[in-house]
């Protein structure tokens, strides 16, 4: 993430090919796209009681998300990097690798919100006019005691991010986040884990584990 007086830049995106959009075809079909069911007298996703932002700055792996549209492009290896800009905003540089076999990379910067926890942020896109905005769109609801991985998502739980240092996890661990997910009032059905170099080399729903 930057400050807003900084441009960023954002590489050209390619379209999906037909064949790209056929292989995740069955993937969206799992209704992970629908929207999340709120049940009655449901709160918004609750951010962890504190975050030190200083530990959870550098690079992180997706391993698992709840698809979004406008990751449909991104064949494998999802990638956030997270930067020092001050003390209440972050760089953000986004990455993966596409179906063609290219790196497509989008850069931007996040807010804190809440500086009660730092858990509680803004992330805007320069480049995506329609990402502006005031309210928290970002939220850290939990990290491990050793910030090796990470639950983030909105707090409508339309998205949600596993996170981590390493490229993979053990069953055990899956079965962890599956877990943590389930306790956060996600479906676990929801989430799917991503292709990553060293990790799952398709993609599979994290209610399996």
């Amino acid at each position: 993430m930057g400050p807003s007086g900084n441009t960023y830049g954002i590489r050209k995106r390619r379209l999906v090919p037909i064949i790209a959009l056929t292989a995740v075809a069955s993937w969206s079909a799992n209704a992970s796209y629908l929207p999340h069911q709120a049940k009655a007298g449901e709160q918004p996703l609750p951010p962890v009681a504190e975050l030190d932002v200083n530990r959870y700055l550098g690079t992180w792996n997706q391993l698992a998300a709840i698809p979004q549209i406008f990751n449909l492009q991104c064949a494998r290896n999802v990638q956030a990097e997270y930067g020092s800009i001050d003390e209440t905003a972050i760089s953000v540089r986004n990455t993966c690798r596409t179906w063609l076999g290219r790196t497509s990379a989008i850069e931007g910067f996040a807010l804190v919100l809440d500086t009660d926890t730092n858990a509680q942020l803004r992330v805007e896109f320069p480049s995506v006019p329609f990402s502006f905005g005031e309210d928290a769109n970002y939220v850290v609801t939990f990290i491990d005691e050793d910030y090796r991985w990470a639950l983030v998502g909105d707090p409508q739980r339309s998205s949600g991010f596993v996170l981590a240092r390493d490229t993979s996890f053990t069953r055990e661990q899956w079965q962890e986040v599956k877990a943590v997910i389930e306790s956060r009032g996600y479906d676990s059905w929801r989430f799917w884990t991503t292709p990553t170099s060293g990790g799952k080399r398709v993609s599979l729903p994290v209610s399996v584990f």
